[in-house]
């Protein structure tokens, strides 16, 4: 029989339809924050469930009764030539069209009439006053927004601060890729600013999403095998955990690579290693979304900068105050291992320098330039080769020495 649940690969995960580990599991210090009616951010890599997790944190305190909580993004107002008039328009807007997914309708804020000037902070002021229960915002993708317009969103947040809970929301979570000491990397000129050191000075705490463990892999594989009988080996587990480095959207893409493209879902097979590097090679082959945006980062100087080093063996030293390396640690593309830099994963170490590589290597011809080493029988003359090299070796030792 057909299993109703599935891992998923694209969007936020629903626990009726995917296979998903709690993404509330470790986050006692969320509910703490929210009791204590602090703001915080949230950042991680791209599809590493910072969506689900909003969601299942809306649903659960709105359930619970304590709260008034919603999700919404203001990704509509993140493109650099809109006005801030304009932006908080469109971010009130999608505020109040996300409440229909989370809350009931007399909970709602009031719609924002055409041609009414409103600005965010006396939206969210009128709505805090409204209301009877404590507002917990979640305002995904912050740093979607550029400029003025993220100058003028964090401050008008920062002025209503001082009104919570009864007349602005009790607690706001900034959700994005960067922590929100970042943001300021955004913001052209360098002098604008929100008057203070931090551009959101009044956040109690900065939360990183990290990837799975070997264990959570183990859980959320265990679903699959409880649904359907077919068992992911330690072996395969382990092995997979080294490929993906407990990406969340790798470790769903690989067991789906497995289960549902490769073994066509005939729970009956067994899941081998063999399977697992079949599944690397096709998600590497045919650069799924994740990989294509991951790739597609690669086109920033300061992003290929670091990434060619790593290749090219140079030594990274980690500095906390170096805005390109912690940038491309946020993106999920290198970590941290003791002393080293190093990429996230094998399938990122992999797919990272072949994509680097092949425009080098379509630029190269292959007329006189490989010819000459290789036999007829299509095998490598290695007399001609140690040769060539000794002679290349004689006549440019010096620099490398």
């Amino acid at each position: 029989m057909k299993s109703k649940r599935y891992f998923n690969t694209t969007g936020f995960c629903m626990p009726e339809r995917h296979y998903m580990v709690d993404p509330l599991r470790n986050q006692k210090i969320i509910f703490d924050l929210i009791e204590k009616t602090q703001y915080f951010t949230i950042h991680a890599p791209r599809q590493t469930g910072k969506t689900t997790l909003l969601h299942e944190l809306a649903h659960r305190l709105n359930k619970e009764g304590n709260y008034i909580s919603v999700v919404f993004s203001v990704e509509s107002a993140g493109y650099r030539s809109i006005t801030e008039e304009t932006a908080n328009l469109k971010i009130i807007n999608s505020l109040y069209e996300s409440c229909e997914l989370f809350i009931s309708k007399e909970l709602w804020p009031k719609k924002s009439l055409a041609g009414e000037k409103c600005s965010l902070q006396t939206y969210l002021n009128n709505w805090a006053g409204s209301q009877k229960k404590p507002i917990v915002l979640l305002l995904d993708e912050i740093d979607s927004l550029y400029d003025d317009v993220l100058v003028s969103v964090l401050r008008q947040l920062r002025n209503g601060f001082q009104g919570r809970p009864k007349h602005f929301p009790s607690t706001i979570a900034l959700v994005g890729l960067r922590d929100v000491r970042e943001y300021k990397t955004k913001v052209r000129p360098s002098e604008v600013s929100l008057g203070s050191g931090s551009p959101f000075n009044i956040k109690a705490e900065s939360i990183l999403l990290g990837t799975w463990t070997k264990e959570e892999i183990a859980e959320l594989y265990s679903q699959h095998t409880k649904d359907t009988g077919q068992i992911f080996s330690k072996k395969v587990i382990d092995r997979i955990y080294e490929l993906t480095g407990g990406q969340p959207w790798l470790v769903n893409a690989v067991a789906n690579e497995i289960v549902e493209k490769i073994l066509k879902s005939d729970y009956t097979k067994k899941i081998t290693l063999a399977h697992a590097e079949e599944a690397k090679e096709n998600l590497i082959a045919r650069r799924d979304t994740h990989l294509d945006s991951l790739l597609d980062k690669l086109k920033e100087p300061r992003v290929k900068n670091i990434v060619s080093a790593i290749i090219n063996g140079d030594s990274l030293v980690y500095d906390n105050f170096n805005d390109d390396l912690r940038y491309v640690i946020d993106l999920g593309i290198i970590r941290k291992e003791k002393y080293d830099i190093i990429f996230s994963n094998e399938i990122y170490r992999e797919i990272i320098p072949r994509v680097l590589m092949f425009s080098m290597q379509e630029n190269i011809r292959e007329e006189g330039t490989t010819s000459w080493y290789i036999k007829s029988n299509g095998k490598l003359d290695m007399d001609k080769l140690l040769k060539a090299f000794q002679e290349f070796y004689s006549e440019n030792s010096e620099v490398w020495l």
